[in-house]
């Protein structure tokens, strides 16, 4: 695995490809905000918050719904002449069903990705090994099960969603948090919590990706925190296989080319032939318990 064959996507709803096209197409391929049986508006403004480590969000699955999105969005990404992964959400395994099965005859999506583990909305109340099994009847394109890292244990959720016919696994999705503003003490976001993200989810997401990489034999896309070669090659080092930018892209457009290169010079630097030689390095150097 060169460092030209780690794939470098944007985790979903951190970038709007048909408003950053060149950003898209920096991709080796693009995964929109997730797409539901029915439109959703979303939550109520405010729905983005900073804070010194953090960025909190929340959005509530704002999209169109499927109908709208195969007729009117499917047809401009596919101008862009990008790889195409669908992130895909509802509130119970007939909603998952029903998108993976519209999706399952469009040529141009290459992979969906179950979004099992949203913070801003009522999740599904079935498990994510039901809703993974619900999209596998559904369609034979590969299947990436995104998953919590507040799951009280990650693995076995890895392990479950295998089982039930998963491909992949996208880790991580955010984490619950709440900002309150200074001076009113009241929450920035108008919802209360939100989808924390941002350089703090780092060691939480490497947790996850160590973890699961320990538990099933699957591709990860490692995400949370990265924003520089040095973060990528941490996540190579526990595991993962692919690469998503997330809270970098909306300050720095350019990050895809930047931490490509920058990975790049950390393999080198390390005396490195290939990614493949960081692979896994952490989790083979780490003594079992006693």
């Amino acid at each position: 695995m060169s460092v030209a064959t780690v794939p470098i996507v944007n985790a979903s709803g951190c970038l709007d490809a048909l408003t950053a096209p060149g950003v898209a197409r920096s991709l080796d391929a693009f995964v929109t905000k997730t797409v539901t049986p029915l439109p959703r508006e979303g939550n109520p403004p405010p729905r983005i918050a900073e804070t010194d480590d953090w960025m909190l969000n929340s959005i509530g699955l704002q999209n169109p719904g499927i109908d709208a999105w195969v007729t009117l969005n499917y047809p401009l990404l596919r101008q862009l002449d990008v790889p195409l992964w669908v992130s895909v959400g509802g509130f119970s395994a007939s909603d998952y069903a029903l998108v993976c099965e519209r999706l399952d005859a469009l040529e141009g999506v290459e992979a969906i990705e179950l979004n099992l583990s949203c913070p801003n909305v009522d999740e599904a109340p079935e498990t994510a090994a039901e809703l993974t099994a619900a999209g596998r009847a559904a369609t034979t394109k590969p299947l990436y099960a995104k998953l919590s890292p507040a799951l009280p244990d990650v693995a076995e959720a890895a392990r479950a969603v295998a089982h039930a016919g998963a491909d992949g696994l996208s880790l991580v999705n955010t984490l619950r948090g709440l900002a309150l503003d200074p001076g009113t003490l009241r929450p920035r976001l108008a919802r209360g919590p939100g989808g924390a993200s941002g350089p703090a989810l780092k060691p939480i997401a490497l947790a996850c990706v160590y973890a699961c990489a320990r538990a099933v034999d699957l591709p990860i896309v490692g995400m949370g925190g990265i924003a520089s070669g040095g973060d990528a090659t941490e996540f190579l080092a526990v595991g993962a296989t692919a690469l998503a930018l997330g809270t970098v892209l909306f300050g720095d457009p350019g990050a895809p080319d930047r931490v490509r290169a920058e990975l790049a010079a950390e393999v080198e630097a390390r005396g490195h032939a290939s990614a493949a030689e960081i692979s896994e390095v952490a989790r083979q150097s780490v003594l079992p318990a006693t």
